[in-house]
């Protein structure tokens, strides 16, 4: 189709491992929202807190089964 653009489509939830920290899933997160990565560690480590280590767990497991 000439003269249209194709938006480029996301496939899915992927880790960020070259600006991640540890696992790359809160770098993987911000990419995907397009947010900031420092905003999605702040808020990981308050849900954290205040989620009594559910979160916790909930990131490891995204560790383990995204690509």
């Amino acid at each position: 189709m000439a003269g249209i653009e194709r938006k480029e489509m996301k496939q899915g939830f992927r880790k960020n491992r070259r600006d991640g920290m540890i696992f790359g899933v809160c770098a993987g997160m911000s990419d995907q929202f397009g947010i900031d990565v420092l905003w999605t560690r702040v808020g990981f480590v308050a849900l954290t807190l205040l989620g009594f280590g559910l979160p916790l767990l909930l990131y490891l497991a995204v560790a383990i089964l995204a690509p």
